[in-house]
């Protein structure tokens, strides 16, 4: 059964502030890259890990991780919003995981985000263009479990997934890199903010739009040098590739989580989403990444990131 890999950053950003042009042809050149990849590889079903910012999943039920078994795009960022095209699969990947000693929630009604939807809509054009079993990872929320668990889950993914009857399987990690957005902080949040955090579902459409205009507004800023958030740390990015690349995951199992927050930005523990993906790609096998790019674009709020990768047998 052949498997492969794709991971890219995401930012709700995208189409809201404008970077360079020669910035935006660089990363769309990426993701073309990426795209057509995948169009050769011709998945048969997309294993998508990937975070969320407090638009689905909030504290009053926070899960390190999460298979759905059917799942919703919210929509936020003008993204698009409707029903994923689930795989039935996702109950027997489910099944064999928990199976595996892998303590994971499961939904029937999982509700996501941009962290799930940009990367559905770059690269395969919406929500419904491939089958795929939707896999959250907290990477927000404190507290986090250790890194150590992210690749366990997603080893345990990629042995499950030889069980499928899907014969060529695409594990995608949405997330990351380097980025410190505002996003708010349960231990410091004013009460008001953290009645949110707990359960802010159905928010006002004015709500909504502050939030949106705040988050654009600290891109601008970013990008301006005004900002007080964490700058983004291209050297921390490349190591952090450099250590996917070279297949040594479980150089991260060490890795802090407050680290992580310390050397590149709170929303950094997205990788955790790139973690997972890679680790269930090499519980089928040493692999290669054929395709790696990497820019800092501070209007999008992130150390942006694509690659791809193959089994060496291929």
């Amino acid at each position: 059964m052949p498997v492969a890999v794709c991971a890219l950053s995401h930012s709700p950003l995208i189409g809201f502030n404008q970077p360079q042009k020669a910035v935006e042809r660089r990363v769309e050149s990426a993701f073309e890259q990426a795209r057509n990849f995948i169009a050769g590889f011709d998945p048969d079903l997309v294993v998508l890990f990937a975070p969320d910012h407090y638009n689905g999943f909030f504290y009053d039920m926070m899960p390190p991780f999460c298979i759905g078994t059917r799942a919703i795009a919210l929509g936020d960022y003008d993204t698009p919003a409707g029903e994923l095209s689930v795989a039935k699969s996702a109950r027997t990947l489910a099944k064999d995981v928990l199976a595996a000693g892998m303590d994971i929630a499961v939904s029937e009604r999982m509700y996501v985000d941009h962290g799930f939807s940009q990367p559905l809509q770059i690269l395969f054009g919406g929500l419904d263009k491939v089958p795929v079993v939707p896999v959250f990872i907290n990477s927000v929320a404190a507290p986090l479990c250790p890194v150590a668990r992210v690749r366990q889950l997603g080893t345990a993914i990629g042995h499950a997934s030889t069980h499928l009857d899907e014969q060529r399987v695409l594990f995608l990690g949405s997330g990351g890199l380097s980025h410190d957005p505002p996003v708010p902080q349960l231990k410091d949040a004013t009460d008001e903010v953290a009645a949110r955090l707990i359960d802010g579902r159905n928010p006002t459409p004015e709500e909504r739009a502050r939030r949106q205009a705040r988050v654009i507004a600290s891109g601008l800023d970013l990008a301006a040098g005004t900002s007080s958030m964490r700058p983004i740390n291209p050297e921390w990015d490349g190591q952090f590739l450099d250590l996917i690349s070279a297949g040594e995951l479980q150089r991260a199992d060490s890795w802090d989580n407050s680290w992580f927050a310390e050397q590149a930005g709170n929303s950094s523990h997205e990788v955790r989403t790139w973690i997972a993906a890679y680790a269930a790609m090499a519980a089928r096998g040493s692999y290669v990444m054929n395709y790696r790019f990497y820019e800092p674009v501070p209007e999008w709020v992130a150390g942006f990131a694509v690659t791809t990768a193959i089994s060496t047998d291929a």
